[in-house]
Order: structure tokens, then sequence, then C-alpha cells
């Protein structure tokens, strides 16, 4: 995000200002109107979104940044990761049963590769749900056809994980490759670190 407030000419401390006004506490702000709340669960069209999300920011000369394309812009630096790739599709081979659980701004990102490494997807604005809301995880559950004590749940974010944990799944918190490998290994006892 800090490339993509540089490449826009983004005051970043103003774009972190909006996040953490617009995520909020669980519960919280979700009692109200919630841009990026509605926008995972596709209640909120992308192009309104980044109207908004434009407004709200302030580049560095005062203005505001352009809102069209402003969702691919913020996203265009991020890196694919092969090493988390890797241990997707090493698990997958090994018998592991894999799903993606994410929560969208959009649908503009390429799926190519997903085929051999998931069994199921699940996208938040596809479904009319999103993390951590409990019901998300069920319907991954019921896609994959597995009990949540039988599944580990890998996020980056500590909610996600709570919220997971309190259905029964095992959760990893991803900090590292190297820690969710280890951890993924140890509960599924088999080699998954490449």
């Amino acid at each position: 995000m800090r490339a993509w407030s540089d490449l826009d000419d983004v005051d970043y401390l103003h774009f972190q200002d909006a996040m953490a006004e617009w995520f909020g506490d669980f519960g919280g702000l979700e009692e109200r109107f919630n841009p990026v709340h509605a926008l995972e669960r596709g209640e909120m069209g992308l192009r309104d979104f980044e109207v908004e999300l434009a407004r709200r920011l302030t580049r560095r000369d005062g203005g505001s940044p352009q809102a069209e394309g402003l969702v691919e812009r913020m996203f265009s630096r991020f890196a694919h990761t092969a090493d988390m790739s890797g241990l997707v599709r090493r698990a997958k081979a090994t018998g592991v049963k894999t799903a993606l659980l994410s929560n969208s701004w959009g649908d503009q990102y390429s799926r190519d590769g997903w085929e051999e490494m998931f069994d199921v997807v699940v996208i938040s604005g596809e479904v009319g749900l999103r993390k951590p809301e409990a019901a998300i995880f069920g319907h991954t559950l019921f896609e994959l056809g597995l009990p949540a004590n039988e599944c580990a749940f890998v996020d980056d974010h500590p909610a996600n994980i709570r919220a997971a944990a309190a259905l029964g799944l095992v959760g990893v918190w991803h900090q590292s490759y190297e820690q969710t490998a280890a951890e993924l290994e140890g509960l599924f006892d088999r080699p998954l670190v490449g």
C-alpha cells in the first residue's frame, strides 16, 4: 500500500486513518454503512467504492486522487508469493483439501492456477458474506464437505483467526512462510516445507 500511495502521491497517514475508521471494530461501524464491508459483500460496486474512497483521500498536493482505477492501482504493487503458492500445492498433492476464502475488493484479479491449488474458492462479494462473519466460514466448510474440527484456517488478520477458532477451526496466524509451513506440517503430520 505504501508503494501505491507513493505512485498516486496520496498521504499514506490519511489513507490509514480512513481505513481505520471504515474497518473499525466488528459490530461498531458495522452498525452504520461501511463502504469496505459493503464492497466485500458485493453490496457496493467497485466504481462506487472508488469514488467514495477517492473522496476520503488527500494527495500530498491537497487534491484528490483519480477515482477510476484506484483499487487496481492500490493492488498493482502486491507481490505474488511463490513460496505460499507452493505450500498450498504441496498440501493439496498430499491429499489435504484446500480452499481459498477471500474478502475481495472487486474481481479484477487473475484466477490463473487456482484450479490446481484449490478444491474450493469462496470470494466474499460472490457469496454476499465476508470474513469474520461466521456464515462465510460455514459456507466454505459446506463446500469442502468437512467439519470445522478437521480444518485449519490460515490468515494474516487476528480477528479472522479468532472468528474461525470460535467455530472450531484451528487458526493459524500467518506472519511468515516458515512459521505457517511449520505449523501446517505439524497439524497435518506430513512434509509440506519446500
